[in-house]
């Protein structure tokens, strides 16, 4: 059983677990000091829709953010109800958000002001003004688990103490509608940027948020980078690929038990960007145990012409990506797929022998981690990240549902057998001498090896190929 529950624990936290699109117009016009005139808006609910059916259904994405301007929800009436009209046509494009099986996040696109006035502080919206419109969102969505409330977007120049206490009120008006299973996304300071969170006390001041019962259960950290020179996200080149900034802010997390989503990032169509934008990714869907997924910013109603744009064109009246979302998003999602399978069951067959006493062998090696069809190509996965004694129910985090069982404090151990060591050779066998292994597990499973398999064959996607799919029945028979 332990066995099994490793395998499917490798399973959930080897990539992201949401992978997305930002799909915009219902803010357009919104300026950085939260006046946003309604009459800008361009609702994307002529093609809104399908490119969402066809992120979900061709690409596998499973989560959408709808960005919308607090003046549009409210007709421009601070403290006033949701307008009848404009809350419709947001609805509209929610339900087609859900419609589509995904995650359909809220945000509300307003850099926490209301015509240049801070909320809560210097004369702005009060925290009942601001707790209020949340209190009217979360009843008219609080039936259905998919819908996400993203409390603002980018805050900025703000004081961080006095918006963890704005926050605070939202999450508690939320909850008190019954609302209690959502996920609600806190945002910090520097417009809830990677490279600032740890450093400007964000993350200090927002870890203190909690529901009305005192737990942090669905509460994750929002997280946003661009990778120009300035952060803006209005320059075509890239300058960074922002792993520096992602790990500070992975650190944070991993030390303090959370989770953060990344609900905006995006990058230009230059070469500069391919390079950075894919490796961004990369890094954040390596680091899974702490990052939920990646919304990537932008289609919905933006042209093709846009700096940043990822809105798929249509051809012969079918939606097809442009070359930076298909190489640096859907790849990205689709390729982490692929590995978590390789990984897992080349773990399991070939790898996860550290106890030899039932095979009567005397002596074995212990790797996990990573196997890597093309030299150039690499792809480094884990398989856990778990606390000994830790449960999949662990307060606050958000996990796949079918990881169930505990992970003992017996550490990385499993009872070797003649198969799994035939499937080991079978292996080396069908991708010959140019197989190299390296690394080992240690007994402790916060912090595994980093070991890899590298296949220089040019037949070797095939081989590899074909040795998953023979090994699956195995696999799966050894798990039951």
């Amino acid at each position: 059983m332990f066995l099994k529950a490793l395998f499917f624990a490798g399973l959930a936290i080897a990539k992201v677990q949401f992978m997305g699109m930002n799909i915009a117009g219902f803010e357009f016009g919104c300026l950085i000091d939260g006046t946003c005139p309604t009459s800008s808006a361009q609702p994307p609910l002529a093609d809104g829709p399908g490119q969402m059916q066809h992120f979900a259904t061709d690409n596998q994405m499973n989560i959408f953010r709808l960005p919308v301007s607090w003046q549009f929800l409210l007709n421009n009436k601070l403290g006033g109800t949701l307008d009848d009209s404009n809350t419709a046509r947001y609805d509209q494009l929610m339900q087609a958000c859900l419609a589509t099986g995904a995650y359909c996040a809220i945000d509300i696109h307003n850099f926490a002001r209301w015509n240049g006035k801070i909320i809560g502080q210097a004369g702005g919206p009060t925290d009942e003004q601001f707790s209020d419109l949340w209190t009217q969102l979360a009843t008219k969505y609080k039936s259905n688990d998919k819908v996400i409330f993203g409390l603002m977007n980018e805050p900025h120049d703000i004081d961080i103490s006095a918006w963890a206490t704005s926050c605070q009120a939202a999450v508690t008006a939320i909850r008190n509608t019954g609302a209690s299973s959502q996920m609600i996304l806190l945002p910090g300071n520097d417009f809830t940027s990677a490279g600032k969170f740890v450093e400007n006390g964000s993350g200090a001041a927002l870890i203190g948020i909690k529901n009305p019962d005192g737990s942090i259960d669905g509460l994750i950290f929002d997280i946003h980078k661009y990778l120009d020179v300035d952060n803006s996200g209005n320059l075509d080149e890239c300058t960074t690929d922002n792993i520096e900034a992602f790990t500070s802010v992975a650190q944070f997390l991993r030390e303090n038990g959370r989770q953060g989503l990344v609900s905006e990032t995006g990058a230009g169509s230059t070469d500069s960007c391919f390079t950075a934008f894919c490796a961004q990714n990369s890094f954040i869907n390596q680091n899974s145990d702490v990052y939920l997924g990646i919304v990537a910013w932008a289609a919905g109603s933006f042209s093709n012409s846009y700096t940043l744009s990822l809105t798929p064109s249509k051809k012969n009246g079918k939606f097809v990506n442009n070359k930076l979302a298909d190489q640096c998003v859907v790849s990205v999602w689709e390729n982490a797929a692929t590995a978590v399978v390789t990984s897992a069951i080349a773990s399991v067959t070939s790898s996860i022998v550290a106890s030899t006493t039932a095979a009567g062998i005397s002596s074995a090696t212990t790797t996990t981690g990573s196997a890597n069809t093309k030299p150039e190509s690499s792809s480094s996965r884990s398989l856990a990240t778990i606390n000994p004694g830790d449960s999949a129910s662990k307060t606050g985090l958000i996990q796949d549902p079918s990881v169930t069982s505990a992970v003992p404090s017996s550490s990385f151990v499993a009872v070797a057998s003649t198969s799994s060591l035939v499937a080991s050779t079978s292996l080396t066998n069908m991708l010959g001498s140019n197989v190299t292994a390296s690394g080992a597990a240690t007994g402790n499973p916060t912090a595994p090896a980093s070991p890899s398999v590298q296949i220089s064959s040019g037949a070797a996607t095939q081989a590899a190929s074909s040795f998953v799919l023979g090994a699956c029945g195995f696999v799966f028979a050894c798990l039951l």
